[in-house]
Order: C-alpha cells, then sequence, then structure tokens
C-alpha cells in the first residue's frame, strides 16, 4: 500500500472530520510514518474553525492493533514528552488533548497502541465485534501512549489494574459495563452510529459544550485540588453566561423544550 494512502481524511461540510487508520494488511497497526500523518491530521482538525467533531476509526473492520511489531527494529527509541509540548507519540497522536470533540467508532481489534488511541478519545463507539486489551503484554511492550494515564480515568483503577497486569481481551459487552465504550451496536455499525452521535453533538450550543468539557479535563487532570477545580468551572463558566445562556434562557422563557422540543440548532458558531 502506498505510504500516503495509511491514513485517510473525510472532511465532510456538516462540520464532522473522519479520520481512518488504512492499514488493513496490518490490521491497522501503525507504524512511526503512519503515527505522524495521525499526529497531523488530529492537529489539523483541531485547528480548523469549520470541523466541530471528529471521528477516528480503522478501514476494513478493525480499529487498531497496536503499534507495527514488524518495525521495531528499524524504529528509533521513543522519546520522553517535551514539557509544555503538544509532542508526537510512538502512536502519533496519543499525548494530544484536543480542544474539540473526538470520538472513536471500534470495530474488530482495538488493542495495545490501538486502546491507546481509542482512550485518546471522549467516547468510543464499539461494534459487537469490538475487541479491547493491553495485547502488547504478551510482547514485553509497555504503555507508553498514555494507556496507564487514560485507563484508570475512564474505567475505574481496580478494572485497568485488571486489563493492564493481565492483557486479557475485552468484549464489547463488557467493555459498556464497565464504561470503556459508551454504545454498542451491531457489526459494521460503528461508523454509522458515531456519525449519528456526532451529528447530535453539532444541534448544542457549542461554547458551552466546549466549555464544560474542558472543565472535565481540568478537574480529572490538571487541578491541584477538588476547590481549585470548582473554581476554575465557575470562571470558565460565567464567561459562558453572556454569550450563549441569556439566549437559550429566553427560548425557554419564550416556550422551547415543551413536549421534548429543545429547538436545537445545528452547528453554532465558536
Amino acid at each position: 500500500m502506498a505510504e500516503e494512502d495509511t491514513v485517510l481524511v473525510d472532511r465532510s461540510t456538516n462540520g464532522i472530520t473522519t479520520v481512518t487508520i488504512n492499514r488493513p494488511r496490518r490490521r491497522n497497526a501503525v507504524d512511526t510514518p503512519t503515527a505522524q500523518k495521525l499526529y497531523d491530521a488530529l492537529l489539523a482538525f483541531d485547528a480548523d474553525e469549520t470541523s466541530r467533531i471528529c471521528i477516528l476509526t480503522g478501514s476494513e473492520g478493525t480499529f487498531c492493533a497496536g503499534f507495527d511489531l514488524h518495525t521495531v527494529s528499524q524504529t528509533p527509541l521513543p522519546s520522553a514528552p517535551a514539557a509544555g509540548s503538544p509532542s508526537i507519540a510512538p502512536m502519533g497522536p496519543s499525548r494530544l488533548r484536543l480542544s474539540k470533540p473526538l470520538i472513536a467508532a471500534v470495530e474488530g481489534h482495538a488493542v495495545a497502541g490501538g486502546l491507546e488511541l481509542a482512550l485518546l478519545a471522549d467516547m468510543r463507539i464499539a461494534s459487537s465485534t469490538a475487541i479491547f486489551g493491553v495485547f502488547c503484554r504478551r510482547w514485553g511492550v509497555p504503555l507508553i501512549d498514555g494507556g496507564t494515564v487514560r485507563l484508570p480515568h475512564v474505567v475505574g483503577f481496580g478494572r485497568a489494574m485488571d486489563m493492564v497486569l493481565t492483557g486479557r481481551a475485552v468484549d464489547a459487552q463488557e467493555a459498556l459495563a464497565m464504561g470503556l465504550a459508551n454504545r454498542v451496536v451491531p457489526k459494521g455499525q460503528a461508523l454509522a452510529e458515531a456519525t449519528k452521535l456526532a451529528e447530535e453533538l453539532l444541534k448544542w450550543p457549542q461554547k458551552c459544550m466546549l466549555a464544560d468539557r474542558e472543565s472535565a479535563y481540568y478537574a480529572a487532570f490538571d487541578a491541584g485540588s477538588f476547590q481549585e477545580a470548582m473554581r476554575n468551572e465557575f470562571v470558565k463558566g460565567s464567561v459562558i453566561v453572556q454569550q450563549e445562556s441569556v439566549d437559550g434562557a429566553a427560548r425557554f422563557s419564550g416556550g422551547a423544550g415543551r413536549h421534548g422540543d429543545f429547538g436545537a440548532k445545528p452547528v453554532a458558531k465558536l
């Protein structure tokens, strides 16, 4: 397969960007050139004011089988993250914290580094074929793309340790039960369901949604205390009140929201 085809980017006209890992002969395992392309694609999405939501998926029934171990002997040793910089990771974008929502559409295996890429997303839509796992445990390869950092926040420490220490396979239904998957859909429907979810998110006032999202990340990863997180939520949220909440309150006062109709608008401006 030509190197330039290993990552496909579809920028639709409705504000959704879809990034597809496209190395099916390697079960969408990521080599160094592909990692760079994934990194560049997600940074480009984050900087694109016309794109509001990104979907990350894999081609031909597999999300990502991790780093391509066939290339390890030709790959330089990974570098540590640079302080204060969104540096590239071995899997590409896994050290990033995007400013807009990312949804992972998972068919088949999302294992080892592929699991870490799925954890980069805010939500994971899994088909019934999905398998998650720290399969790199079998080959003496540690999690160096955020797996030990993000997984405990998503599923809780005890469940994360179960996955990290054993390297066992977690199917779609168990992933749903532990909160690793947010939705489970029939085989072949993960991307369609992720796109539907993205379209739903586009209906809501965007500044408010992004402020709440960023506050949750700040509380989980940045705040030094509970009170600091609470203050950050109030200070940042208060700015949004004048920008979007006043208009929303006026629509509510005028009768919006009755009978489940919230008067959602498509793609509000940032």
